[in-house]
């Protein structure tokens, strides 16, 4: 598989993320490229990109500081709970370890199941399609929602997809997967036969069993899993528990509060 989907006339741009892969790549440091590139690979769409998603495990981070210093490139840990940057001369690469809302951490499993392919010349390793889809399903805000990604994933890639992994990545967030799974029919009616029976049946027979089941008894809000600032207002105004916050989730409340003020227009930025 290849894919090139930058909008860069000088080049610069181009050799930048091929001077940090190449590094990456000589320094023996395991990563994956996602993003634009990777749903280009996949899908075949193309669309032009910003930036470069360079998805590593966490432990590694360290690892890849030094060896790009070494290549003269500095690069900062932006969020300590997901997410750092490389910077040159007004470009940027992201270099990922987990989601935002810290549900799709990168594992070994990742990169297992990540297949090869060619980004700007450069052979790499891709985001598994089956993780593509995990980390972008929970992105529903109101600026950005990646349900067409998704769609178009399933739709290019559905008799490759390990279901039975998916299944287990989603667990115990079934609800976010069956709900795109039902849009994806809806999308595509002649191509609904994609998504194997079995697992919407699988899906449907879980919210069958759970509306036979008393609900929680403390108030949980779900939906900072979805969206950072969307509800906000349940968890700081409500007295909703943040479903995002340790024990219920795997951020601590300073990372929710850091990520927090981080979004655009917030006092402080």
């Amino acid at each position: 598989m290849t894919s090139d989907g930058v909008d860069d006339e000088g080049g610069a741009t181009r050799r930048f993320y091929r001077t940090v892969m190449e590094l990456l790549n000589e320094a023996g440091i395991d990563f994956m490229v996602g993003g634009a590139f990777a749903f280009h690979c996949y899908t075949g769409i193309r669309r032009d990109t910003k930036d470069l998603d360079l998805f590593i495990r966490r432990d590694d981070f360290d690892e890849l500081a030094r060896a790009l210093a070494s290549g003269g490139y500095r690069t900062e840990l932006t969020y300590p709970h997901w997410l750092g940057k490389i910077r040159d001369n007004g470009d940027l690469i992201d270099v990922i370890f987990n989601s935002g809302n810290g549900v799709a951490c990168v594992d070994d499993e990742w990169l297992s199941h990540a297949p090869e392919a060619t980004v700007l010349d450069v052979p790499v390793r891709i985001c598994p399609v089956e993780e593509n889809i995990w980390s972008k399903a929970f992105i529903l805000e109101r600026e950005r929602y990646d349900g067409a990604d998704i769609a178009h994933l399933i739709h290019a890639r559905a008799r490759n997809i390990d279901w039975v992994r998916l299944l287990r990545r989603f667990d115990p967030h079934w609800r976010v997967l069956l709900s795109h799974l039902v849009l994806f029919g809806f999308i595509y009616p002649a191509e609904r036969d994609l998504v194997p029976n079995w697992v919407l049946q699988d899906l449907v027979e879980r919210l069958q069993l759970e509306m036979r089941t008393p609900p929680p008894p403390r108030p949980v809000c779900g939906g900072t899993l979805l969206s950072r600032e969307q509800y906000l207002v349940d968890v700081q105004e409500q007295g909703y528990m943040d479903a995002r916050i340790e024990p219920l989730g795997s951020m601590s409340p300073e990372h929710a509060r850091i990520w927090t003020d981080a979004i655009p227009g917030r006092a402080g930025n």
